[in-house]
């Protein structure tokens, strides 16, 4: 069988930094781990090409070589999925769809006619589909009623992938998160018992990807690293021996949950790995929407002090936010700002609440009738809420539009980043020195112009440049990085505004619907003691 495998077309999100990796002459982020685990997994004897299409399209070649097209997507990957789905029957190949969205909506790739669906994880799922090929059959729904367990998945298949094109590389250790959070739907599809790979797992991924020659940065796809913190430790002190003995060739980043801070020996061990940043889903300073939302974990102690904890560590901050919950008060956007700019964090996505699908939210309020119709769940931050709020549609993303510009303003978030590095702290190690590339070093020249020369933050940009070199000289060289991150923002801001604007002008032009009221008598039951700020 010859593979094509074919990973679709993310649109200008928080993540994709397109203006950041401009500056250093590489295409995406990261790449689709998704479809290089699922060429480990199939039999090894077939042949496999791989076409990212943020880097470029398939060719007419690769077309006419290919015996089947895989595809896997996430939601925001929606509309490319289904043209490519289009796309590949048009030329009479067989299609193969998996992923998140697919798992989440297959009604959709079905219509756009696929062949075969491969939905839950493909360590159970794909070997049926093998074996449904092998058999002569042309189409088939694979779907797993139970979770496999990880520390069968092979290495993936890094090798083919273009690492000129990526900024980063990617490797998994767990899947799951033990939180219940309403809007969420990582428990729907990977469950709340965290699985873990074993350490000799993830340190023959790294083998593997050093080996391949790659030296920059690795991100922990794990949407929550520390969920099992007992299986994170024991790796993480094997890693720290391999990061020692291969002299520090990775720098890493991740997510997890704010209890983190609660845990002072994960969070030096990280440092001590070669962590450097860890985003956090804090999503609301306001206590009755994390109550509300189920985000418990979020209220056993002070948000700012835990962010603090983390910094001193060694970890920068990035974080999620999100406006609109339920019962919110007006002013949640002015409440936001306020709280990224008490606790220092320099990065934040920000985005208006949706009800993803199969999440518990989605299910209440399916039950409540206030999802709008012809609208899908999507974490894009160009994306009008889809269902029916509590307060004015109008007001919640007003306020979000002013929040989010007020957040990526050049000169708060300069000094927020300033603050941040200020009280950062970092491992005990120094890794070797090394020539800087030329392409790193012209673009940190450019951010230099354009803050430094250029743009009204010329005096705030060399009074912290030279206060961080004398009072914090060994984070430098990643807090200028840091402030080259505005250089994606400062223009997404408008593209957030516009988009949004042009959604509510469609929305109120339909005749704005009423407010949804609450029933009078709703009560959490709070399972932790009230937020401290």
């Amino acid at each position: 069988m010859r593979i094509l495998l074919v990973y679709p077309i993310f649109p200008k999100t928080f993540w994709s930094y397109e203006k950041i990796l401009e500056l250093v002459n590489r295409k995406v982020l990261l790449p689709p781990l998704g479809l290089v685990t699922v060429a480990a997994i199939l039999p090894q004897e077939w042949e496999f090409k791989l076409v990212d299409r943020n880097i470029r399209e398939a060719t007419e070649e690769e077309w006419a070589w290919a015996d089947l097209v895989i595809l896997s997507a996430m939601i925001v990957q929606k509309e490319d999925l289904l043209d490519q789905v289009k796309e590949a029957k048009r030329r009479g190949k067989l299609v193969a769809v998996g992923g998140p969205y697919p798992t989440s909506v297959p009604r959709g790739v079905q219509e756009a006619g696929a062949d075969f669906l491969i939905l839950d994880e493909g360590e159970i799922t794909l070997p049926m589909f093998v074996e449904a090929i092998q058999k002569g059959e042309t189409k088939g729904v694979f779907r797993a009623t139970e979770k496999p367990d990880v520390t069968s998945t092979p290495i993936p298949r890094f090798d083919l992938l273009d690492f000129k094109a990526y900024d980063m590389m990617s490797v998994q250790f767990s899947r799951g998160c033990p939180f219940q959070c309403e809007f969420c739907d990582i428990i729907v599809l990977y469950g709340r018992k965290p699985r873990t790979k074993s350490p000799e797992q993830l340190l023959a991924e790294l083998d593997y990807l050093y080996e391949l020659g790659w030296r920059r940065g690795v991100f922990m796809v794990d949407d929550n690293f520390i969920g099992n913190k007992r299986n994170v430790k024991l790796l993480l002190k094997e890693l720290k021996v391999w990061m020692a003995e291969h002299q520090y060739p990775f720098r890493f980043d991740t997510e997890a949950s704010i209890d983190l801070a609660q845990d002072q020996e994960l969070m030096e061990l990280m440092v001590e790995c070669g962590f450097a940043a860890v985003f956090l889903g804090i999503e609301t300073p306001d206590e009755d929407s994390l109550q509300m939302t189920k985000k418990f974990q979020n209220t056993r102690s002070s948000l700012t002090d835990a962010v603090e904890s983390i910094i001193k560590t060694g970890l920068r901050p990035m974080a999620g936010f999100i406006i609109g919950f339920d019962g919110e008060k007006a002013g949640a956007g002015d409440r936001i700002v306020r709280f990224a700019e008490l606790a220092a964090i320099p990065s934040t996505t920000f985005a208006m609440l949706q009800a993803l699908p199969n999440t518990a939210l989605w299910h209440r309020l399916t039950r409540e009738g206030r999802l709008r119709e012809g609208t899908d769940g999507n974490i894009n931050q160009t994306t009008l809420m889809n269902f029916l709020p509590t307060r004015p549609l109008e007001d919640i993303a007003r306020e979000y539009v002013e929040a989010f510009c007020a957040l990526y303003d050049p000169v708060k978030y300069l000094d927020r980043t300033y603050r941040c590095f200020l009280m950062m702290g970092g491992p005990s190690w120094t890794a070797p020195a090394k020539m800087p590339e030329w392409v790193v070093v012209k673009a940190l020249l450019i951010v230099i112009w354009r803050q430094g020369f250029k743009r009204e933050t010329r005096w705030k940009f060399w009074h912290h440049f030279f206060s961080i070199i004398k009072r914090n000289p060994r984070a430098f060289e990643h807090y200028l990085s840091t402030c080259a991150h505005i250089e994606h923002f400062f223009e997404y801001r408008q593209i957030v505004s516009d988009e949004i604007g042009a959604q509510l002008a469609k929305y109120l032009a339909q005749g704005a619907e009423k407010p949804y009221v609450l029933p009078q008598k709703v009560e959490v039951k709070a399972e932790a003691p009230a937020i401290r700020l």
